[in-house]
Formats: structure tokens, C-alpha cells, sequence
């Protein structure tokens, strides 16, 4: 059965490149948003004192529908692209070999610096328009909810990409990719969903402190 979903996903990839990656990206940010509500209704049923009258679990299907159209939108066509266009800028301009140590690196940290970052401001920001906040609330979500994100993924994220940049082909690098978006899109939205944690406060705690800092030189 998994084999021939496989086959046919690639000759869907093989036939219509760019659509595949959008709809497979859409469903499994959408499936990782469901994730994402489940364990924080379970985490915060789990604190209330009478564990028989906890709730059962209740999926907000706009905003499932709201995350998907983030993968529809966003990280199925952008992400299509720029891994393609990525190899091609690392071959023809760095002129590094294919699957060297320098070469996997080069992408490992291009990555980062650039499609990371901007995928999170990106998500942040459409979760918050599409949720009816303003720009003001807005910028404050960001400033909320991107170091915190940044950091946390800086540790996971590079490790993921060796392992792709290195064994999986260009075709099928997006794919890979979003097999763990299935993770970070319930990372991700369950971040979203914390509002003004302690902990995201500590991050947020260090900032202004280096601001304070930085003013004060």
C-alpha cells in the first residue's frame, strides 16, 4: 500500500512538480496544527483538579484551515523553489561539488540564515492577520514568538538538513522537509497558541535587556 502511494506520488511529482509540493505541504501543516491543539487541550486538561471532568477534545477547524492555507500558500511554492534554485546557486555560482562537505554546508547555512528566518516571520505574521489581530498586535506577537521559535529550531533544524542536503535528491528535498513541518507546523502553531508563557518571557526578558545595554553604551 505505502509503496504505491510513493509511486504515484512521484509520478505526480514527476508530471505537476510544483502543485504536488503545495497540496502535500497544505495537509501536513494542516495535520500538524490538529497536533498541535490536541496536546495543548491536553496539557491544559491535564492541570485541572478533577481529572474525570476533563474535556474532550475539540478541533478549531478554522484555524486548521487557516494553517493549511499556510502551507498552500507559502511553503508549498516558496519551498518548491528555493531548494531548487538553491542547488543551482550553489553549483553554478559557489562551484562546489555536489554532496562534498562544503557544499552540504554552504546549503545547511544559507538555509538557516535566510528560508528559516523568513519562514518564521512569515507564519507569525499571517497567523496574527488571519486572526483578526491589527499590525500593532501584530508586531508585538513576533517580537513574542520568533526568538523563542529561532532558537529552538537553531538546534534541530541544521541536523535535519545535513541528512537531506546530503542523501535526498533536489526533487524530493521539499518533501522531506515537510515530513518534519508535520513536527515543526505542531511546534509552530502550539508556540502560537502559548501567548505570554514565563518561558517565552525569559527570552523576550534577555532582549531587552541587551537593548538596555546597547542604549546604555
Amino acid at each position: 500500500m505505502m509503496l504505491n502511494v510513493w509511486k504515484w506520488y512521484q509520478r505526480c511529482l514527476t508530471v505537476h512538480p510544483v502543485k504536488t509540493q503545495i497540496i502535500s505541504s497544505g495537509f501536513l501543516w494542516g495535520v500538524g496544527d490538529i497536533a498541535a491543539q490536541a496536546i495543548t487541550q491536553s496539557t491544559v486538561n491535564a492541570k485541572k483538579e478533577h481529572a474525570d471532568e476533563r474535556e474532550k477534545l475539540k478541533i478549531n477547524w478554522q484555524r486548521v484551515a487557516i494553517t493549511s492555507m499556510f502551507g498552500f500558500g507559502f511553503v508549498g511554492p516558496i519551498g518548491h523553489y528555493w531548494y531548487e534554485g538553491l542547488d543551482r546557486f550553489i553549483k553554478m555560482r559557489l562551484k562546489l561539488q555536489p554532496k562534498s562537505a562544503r557544499f552540504v554546508a554552504a546549503k545547511v547555512g544559507l538555509d538557516g540564515l535566510i528560508f528559516g528566518p523568513l519562514d518564521l516571520l512569515v507564519f507569525f505574521s499571517y497567523m496574527g492577520l488571519s486572526n483578526g489581530k491589527n499590525l500593532v498586535q501584530v508586531k508585538e506577537a513576533v517580537k513574542r514568538d520568533f526568538i523563542p521559535a529561532f532558537v529552538l529550531e537553531g538546534g534541530i533544524w541544521p541536523v535535519v538538513q545535513v541528512a537531506n542536503f546530503r542523501y535526498v535528491p533536489v526533487r524530493y528535498q521539499l518533501l522531506y522537509v515537510n515530513v518534519f513541518c508535520l513536527v515543526d507546523s505542531a511546534f509552530l502553531s502550539w508556540l502560537e497558541q502559548q501567548q505570554d508563557a514565563p518561558w517565552k518571557q525569559w527570552f523576550t526578558s534577555l532582549i531587552t535587556l541587551e537593548e538596555q545595554k546597547g542604549r546604555e553604551v
